[in-house]
């Protein structure tokens, strides 16, 4: 207990700390964004002074600010208000209805663009939109509708923007679909290399940078509506430093940050990464900037040679000969200026790979200190696990498998089960947390993720994992908090609700202890505290928001009409289908298609997935003992 006078002391709650010396509290106070006292209401409130703010938690359960270990924010502020987000829509109709309204407020040239955070699973009709659909809705106006990393849909008038005609040439690595004439339909495949994806998404109009910084806010209160606290931003392709880090910068400067976010630095060169390197080490200092905005190293692209792409559409891509060689001299470069690294790695051979380089420079240039970490490792091998834990590494997961599932399981089978392992990962004592991967292969919403570790479970419903690799909802909850703290080198700092640590927590709208399993992926948050101030309140809570936001610009963006994940905007319209579970679960009693299974009924993701015999429709009992496979 500190007798520091506090800024503001939070009382009257079910605090959840996470600190196992003290692992639950009514009250916390804070002086200058930081914990100074977490007890009881009585020996919490004896601190107040005349000039202390008090804030009643009406009893509500209380736990730390959530913790993205893995996200794009810089990149998705800049464009989140031009974006139609189709985050949590659990209807195609909704979708498309969404679409056509935002069809006719847009005006030319401008796009309506649907980018990433959505996959057919979630539709109770189980498809996307076809070519038809889209043109019919916007005969005019262009739309570029992006799903994960695996293809894109183009309108004829998102195509006549682009330039693109019979004559324009396939990247490689990239598919533009052809009709019989040999003039492109709309669809773009990555086959497996997305960047025919973002590069056409590229061609599309920008916003200025005062409505740039607008976005961010916007992109950064949605998130705090959501209960996240901080993020670790992994770069991305086609996002320059520092040119495209001027907004975030604007926001600092202002004291307008309402997300913690670090920021690691992602190569922009093939063939030229090492330059980069050298000279971003040169010219940054590991960790420079404040608890709002720093520098966290380099990666998620490291060099070219080893990026493995995560579309389990394709086949895994073999990585070329010359990845070890081209690691090596970057990882050389970083372990030198102590600059810590993440790497993109989807698949075990990809790991093993970077571990042999790993391992010889540790040889000559110890690794000790660094917290160096792989992200994603949907397939790593025990032996990966085990080799990472001897060289002092780390695993960020994301909940990338929430969305690509079944293609997942379509291609591997019961590989699947243990997609990632996250629970031996954490018994082998590997430093490990989660994130989400956010805002296109996946949705930044983190009660997805936090459902899909507790529950094993898709957003399609699929039941990927067995209970050998589900997690306890304590468990899946510190992958969000205090774990993700050694990945941005703030432990004790951050992640608990304990003195001496930043003053981030949220009230969420329900107890997450305690919801039905179901519920989980629906929760919200009422109240979102940053340093000890109130960034985002709602309902009861709605008077001590400190952080009022301009309306959305531009006038016509998706933002005013329909909020972000959900359509939370239009609760009894758009989102009608997406915001109440209950409803959603009886909506999602017939899939939408044409076959029932007389022992699954329309469950037939869920049958596929079993590792009982049905599971397998060439089988005698699959074939005739269940019709899943007629669906």
């Amino acid at each position: 207990m500190s007798d520091s006078h506090p800024d503001v002391i939070f009382f009257n709650g079910q605090i959840t700390t996470l600190d196992r010396s003290k692992p639950v509290a009514s009250a916390v106070a804070v002086k200058a964004g930081r914990f100074v006292a977490v007890g009881d209401d009585r020996e919490v409130l004896a601190l107040a002074t005349g000039n202390t703010r008090r804030i009643d938690l009406k009893r509500k359960s209380v736990l730390p600010g959530l913790f993205d270990n893995h996200t794009h924010v810089v990149r998705g502020g800049l464009n989140y208000n031009m974006e139609l987000r189709w985050d949590g829509v659990r209807s195609l109709a909704d979708a498309l209805d969404m679409l056509r309204r935002q069809v006719g407020i847009t005006p030319a040239p401008q796009w309506v663009r649907v980018v990433g955070g959505f996959t057919e699973h979630q539709f109770v009709e189980k498809r996307l939109p076809t070519l038809e659909e889209i043109n019919a809705i916007a005969p005019d106006t262009p739309v570029f509708l992006l799903h994960l990393y695996d293809r894109a849909l183009l309108n004829g008038a998102a195509l006549r923007a682009v330039g693109y005609n019979k004559d324009t040439p396939a990247p490689p690595g990239g598919e533009i679909v052809r009709d019989a004439s040999g003039n492109p339909t709309g669809l773009l495949i990555a086959a497996p290399n997305a960047t025919i994806l973002y590069a056409t998404l590229a061609k599309g109009p920008k916003l200025p940078l005062d409505y740039q910084v607008n976005s961010t806010r916007h992109f950064m209160r949605e998130l705090n509506r959501l209960g996240v606290t901080g993020v670790i931003d992994a770069g991305g392709g086609m996002q320059n430093y520092p040119e495209d880090y001027e907004v975030i910068q604007k926001l600092a400067d202002a004291d307008q940050i309402t997300v913690r976010l670090a920021y690691n630095l992602f190569t922009q060169k093939p063939k030229q990464e090492k330059e980069d390197f050298l000279k971003w080490t040169s010219s940054v200092k590991y960790k420079q900037g404040d608890d709002y905005f720093r520098h966290n190293g380099a990666g998620e692209m490291l060099v070219y040679s080893a990026a493995d792409f995560e579309d389990f559409r394709q086949p895994r891509p073999e990585m070329p000969a010359n990845m070890e060689t081209d690691l090596e001299e970057v990882v050389r470069v970083l372990v030198q200026n102590k600059w810590p690294w993440r790497l993109h790695a989807t698949y075990d051979e990809t790991i093993s790979r970077a571990l042999d380089v790993y391992e010889k420079v540790h040889r000559d240039m110890p690794l000790t200190g660094i917290h160096w970490f792989f992200d994603h490792a949907e397939t790593i091998s025990e032996k990966s696990i085990d080799r990472i834990a001897a060289l002092g590494g780390g695993i960020a997961v994301q909940h990338r498998m929430a969305y690509q599932g079944e293609y997942f399981i379509d291609r591997y089978g019961a590989r699947a089960a243990a997609s990632p392992p996250i629970k031996r990962m954490l018994e082998k004592g590997v430093k490990v947390s989660a994130g989400t991967d956010a805002t296109r292969v996946a949705s930044y919403n983190p009660w997805v993720s936090l459902s899909w570790m507790v529950t094993g479970k898709t957003v399609g419903g699929t039941q990927m994992y067995p209970q050998r690799n589900l997690l306890d909802r304590e468990a899946a909850l510190r992958m969000w908090t205090e774990n993700v703290a050694w990945f941005s080198n703030e432990e004790g700092l951050r992640g608990r609700i304990a003195v001496g640590q930043l003053a981030d927590f949220i009230v969420p709208s329900k107890d997450f202890f305690k919801v039905p399993e179901d519920e989980i992926s629906f929760l919200t948050s009422h109240l979102t505290v940053v340093g000890g101030r109130v960034v985002y309140g709602e309902g009861e809570f709605a008077a001590h928001d400190d952080n009022p936001l301009p309306p959305a610009m531009p006038d016509w963006s998706p933002t005013r009409l329909f909020g972000g994940y959900g359509a939370w905007g239009e609760p009894e319209g758009a989102g009608r289908n997406s915001l109440n579970p209950a409803r959603y679960r009886s909506m999602a009693a017939a899939c939408g298609c044409g076959t029932s299974c007389g022992m699954h009924g329309h469950q037939h993701a869920d049958a596929w997935a079993s590792s009982v015999p049905s599971s397998d429709p060439k089988s005698f009992f699959g074939a005739l003992g269940c019709s899943c496979w007629m669906a």
